[in-house]
């Protein structure tokens, strides 16, 4: 580039660091029930046996007309409506997922258009059951920057479509959710509002939980077809062990570097995979169990939605009061993980 031509450009000046909070948050599940009562009736399996290893009674399965952007969208219009926004103060919209309603467009311009969020930039982020807390982060950096001031981040999945409903192991931990949280600047007066993140990830274990067809690796073909490709796989013993693991390292390294004790957090929320695991984290990362808080007996592993929809309904529950640290965990398929801290500072 010549001289003349750098003069001509205008670069904006750059905009003072702002810190972001959760400014609302809105959840939901479909109608539809299903127990495992009615899992006994669909493969070799006990309602005692799902619930002595996984600790789930029952999950939400998404209708034919419930594709994952009617989820999100719901979710979202619940989150606008306790932030007392309007869609068209959105500037942006991600939802993370790994059941998109197609390959493209993403699922968060059906979730724009369904609202009303006309002037939203829309793109969805895939990290699996840790989706939510890396675009958590994602906008949180906008918000800093002062690019955007109102970011609406959904968690939203209709794992029941890429569930293999034969496999008795796998089909009992999933559900269908969505949940939502509108992120906003804060200043002095709301408090901390997302305090710090840690996001780690690990592709040498990918084999380890996958959805190995649909993509270009494996496109749709009669042959994946029949060799089931496009439902998950996962190696349960392995995943378990690496999701305690690498849960609670993140969760200490949050603590260790904002210099927070356990002690200090009014809540402590896992990602709802299983009751074991999160039995374990407590185990090892250490509190009270009431500052722990499963909502997994009722929808199971709701992968991105997990943690957003058990927020809010501790939020909606009164668990949380201005002022309050909470601390939020996941793992997921890649191998992905995270953990976030936040003061709770919605006004």
């Amino acid at each position: 580039m010549n001289e003349q031509a750098r003069t001509k450009i205008k670069v904006p000046p750059a905009r003072p660091v702002r810190r972001a909070r959760i400014a609302g948050t809105g959840a939901f599940v479909p109608d539809r029930v299903l127990t495992n009562a009615d899992l006994e009736k669909m493969v070799d399996t006990t309602d005692q046996w799902i619930l002595d290893r996984t600790g789930i009674r029952e999950r939400r399965i998404a209708g034919p007309d419930e594709p994952t952007s009617v989820l999100a969208a719901r979710a979202a219009q619940r989150a606008l409506d306790d932030a007392g926004l309007t869609a068209d103060t959105v500037d942006m919209i991600i939802v993370a997922t790994i059941t998109p309603d197609m390959g493209f467009p993403n699922t968060a311009c059906f979730v724009q258009d369904a609202i009303g969020a006309k002037n939203a930039v829309c793109y969805d982020l895939e990290a699996a059951c840790s989706g939510f807390l890396y675009s958590l982060e994602v906008a949180k950096q906008f918000v800093a920057t002062g690019m955007y001031d109102t970011i609406l981040v959904i968690g939203a999945e209709k794992i029941s479509a890429i569930t293999d409903w034969k496999d008795r192991s796998l089909c009992v931990l999933f559900g269908d959710a969505a949940g939502a949280a509108v992120v906003r600047p804060c200043d002095d007066a709301d408090g901390l509002g997302l305090i710090h993140s840690v996001l780690r990830s690990d592709g040498s274990l990918a084999d380890l939980l996958k959805l190995p067809g649909g993509g270009s690796r494996f496109p749709a073909t009669e042959e994946t077809l029949r060799q089931n490709l496009h439902t998950m796989k996962m190696d349960g013993r392995e995943v378990f062990k690496h999701a305690v693991t690498c849960m609670i390292s993140a969760a200490r390294q949050v603590l260790e570097e904002t210099g927070v004790g356990v002690e200090d957090l009014s809540l402590i929320i896992p990602h709802q995979a299983n009751m074991r695991i999160i039995k374990a984290i407590g185990d090892r990362l250490g509190g009270e169990p009431s500052q722990y808080f499963v909502n997994l007996e009722r929808y199971g592993n709701t992968s991105a939605a997990s943690v957003i929809v058990a927020l809010d309904e501790a939020v909606r529950s009164g668990r949380l009061k201005q002022g309050d640290l909470v601390l939020l965990v996941a793992f997921g398929g890649g191998f992905v993980w995270g953990a976030s801290l936040l003061e709770w500072s919605k006004a």
